[in-house]
């Protein structure tokens, strides 16, 4: 077993998912506590295990080489546990006046984690397949979870439906790749190969044409973002949260496996695809968002728009055929999802926060006269619409500030520009939300009595954007040293 001790996160995991699915066999819907309970026990465990990996700096090979624990995938394990723990401390109130606080809930969710931990790992394209689709089977599950609900049926309709053309892809891209480089599938052997024969064969570009289709769809980026806002909207929004939160940190992890580790020589060709998809992402993203009266809506196109940015800090690693600029732009790419994380944690947590039995609270109209009604809320929501916007010294500002000046180091000034034009069209819609919450008169009288889990939660996600705002000089060093460490590996 001594072989095994980097993949504990992932075995501890897998036995406490099978021990809740047996407990929760035996529990009463009134005990339903122990099933969250044991979840919560269950994340903090792999959250721990996670941490101290990271802490050793080591990386280690499982599996014949498919499996890989690095310093990146450490962090990126970490942080999806600790986002899937917080929206467990959110959403125990909305679940229950739901009638969808059951151990299906629980598990499901916990084995999406699994997919995604599996996917973070992943050294070889075959892992990748499997994470992914452990991950979306539990998701589309997750979205129709309200069988009596016709919205989200319909929302797991359409999510399933473009999920398997996603996966589908893929799938067809691995396989020109398989062919086109004589059957590699691990990533650092192909990575060898490609360094050492010309990386023009045209089997190969046309798989990775497709490889990259099926990541877009992950990252949700135009034009591959149509499944976006009917599913944010249709989906229940503890579900929405699932989906935009810890998913994305799985789908940089991908992005960078494949993209980086296993086709650095192929850079010159997948970069300006992610230029084209960056930017399409920024502008459709930023100006579609305006026109939405729907909050979920209105979040979705603000995660395509987000999306944009990560991709940009993707496409300034590679400069002049050197790899001089990458620890520092791929590091930027990775504290943008990180933090991009954090503030869709606090955003969708507001709307759980807001909604009661038999009520959404997901039109902007439901936000005016926050400020009347709790100000430490209306506080909180002001904080994250502020680094949503970019606008400082939230955490948002500095998100942006690190990979604009990236994409400028990487002589890509016209991307900047692109990209500040499209942040100054976005800021729009969120300070409409600031306006709504602080000058307008409230529609909605009900007292907020939050349970005190998710008051922590909310309070936590609004005042890290803030700090990580003031001193973001930690979170972007350990985003360094990750990346450093896990390129030299």
């Amino acid at each position: 077993m001594s072989n095994l001790i980097p993949a504990y996160p992932e075995i501890f995991l897998t036995l406490m998912i099978m021990t809740i699915m047996v407990v929760d066999l035996y529990l009463k819907d009134e005990q339903r506590c122990w099933t969250h309970a044991l979840s919560i026990f269950t994340l903090l465990g792999t959250a721990v295990l996670s941490g101290a990996y990271l802490m050793q700096g080591e990386t280690f090979y499982l599996f014949n080489g498919m499996f890989v624990s690095d310093a990146l995938s450490n962090l990126l394990k970490l942080c999806a546990a600790l986002a899937l723990l917080f929206i467990f401390m959110m959403s125990r109130q909305y679940t229950q006046s739901r009638a969808i606080y059951k151990g299906e809930f629980y598990t499901l969710s916990l084995f999406a984690l699994l997919g995604q931990m599996v996917m973070i790992s992943a050294n070889n394209f075959i892992i990748v397949y499997l994470g992914l689709e452990m991950m979306s089977l539990s998701l589309y599950a997750l979205v129709a979870l309200r069988r009596d609900h016709v919205v989200a049926s319909e929302a797991a309709m359409k999510y399933f439906v473009l999920g398997a053309l996603a996966s589908g892809f893929i799938l067809y891209g691995i396989s020109m790749v398989y062919g086109a480089t004589g059957g590699l599938l691990n990533f650092p052997e192909m990575a060898y190969l490609l360094n050492t024969q010309p990386a023009n064969d045209p089997l190969l570009v046309l798989g990775l044409v497709f490889i990259i289709a099926g990541l877009a769809f992950k990252f949700g980026a135009v034009p591959f973002h149509m499944w976006v806002p009917d599913v944010y909207q249709g989906a229940p929004t503890v579900v929405t949260l699932l989906i935009g939160a810890a998913p994305k940190l799985a789908a940089f992890a991908i992005a960078f496996r494949i993209l980086i580790e296993g086709m650095i020589y192929m850079s010159l060709v997948w970069q300006d695809m992610l230029i084209v998809l960056a930017v399409l992402s920024l502008v459709v993203g930023n100006l579609v968002a305006i026109a939405q009266k729907n909050l979920k809506r209105m979040l979705a196109y603000s995660t395509i728009s987000h999306m944009g940015f990560v991709l940009l800090g993707l496409t300034a690693g590679v400069v002049n055929n050197n790899l001089l600029s990458a620890p520092h732009a791929y590091s930027a790419a990775l504290f943008y999802v990180i933090t991009y994380v954090l503030t869709t944690l606090g955003t969708f947590g507001m709307i759980l926060l807001l909604s009661r039995a038999d009520f959404e609270a997901e039109e902007l109209s439901d936000l005016k006269g926050l400020h009347k009604r709790s100000p430490w809320y209306a506080f909180l929501m002001l904080i994250l619409m502020f680094s949503l916007a970019g606008v400082p010294p939230t955490v948002g500002f500095q998100a942006k500030l690190v990979v604009l000046q990236e994409v400028v180091n990487a002589g890509h000034v016209w991307l900047a520009v692109v990209a500040v034009m499209t942040s100054l069209i976005g800021a729009f819609y969120y300070l409409r939300v600031v306006k709504l919450m602080y000058f307008d008169e409230p529609t909605d009288t009900q007292p907020l009595t939050p349970r005190r889990d998710l008051h922590l939660a909310l309070s936590t996600t609004g005042v890290a954007a803030l700090l990580l705002g003031l001193l973001p000089g930690p979170l972007l060093t350990l985003c360094l040293q990750v990346i450093d460490i896990t390129l030299r590996s």
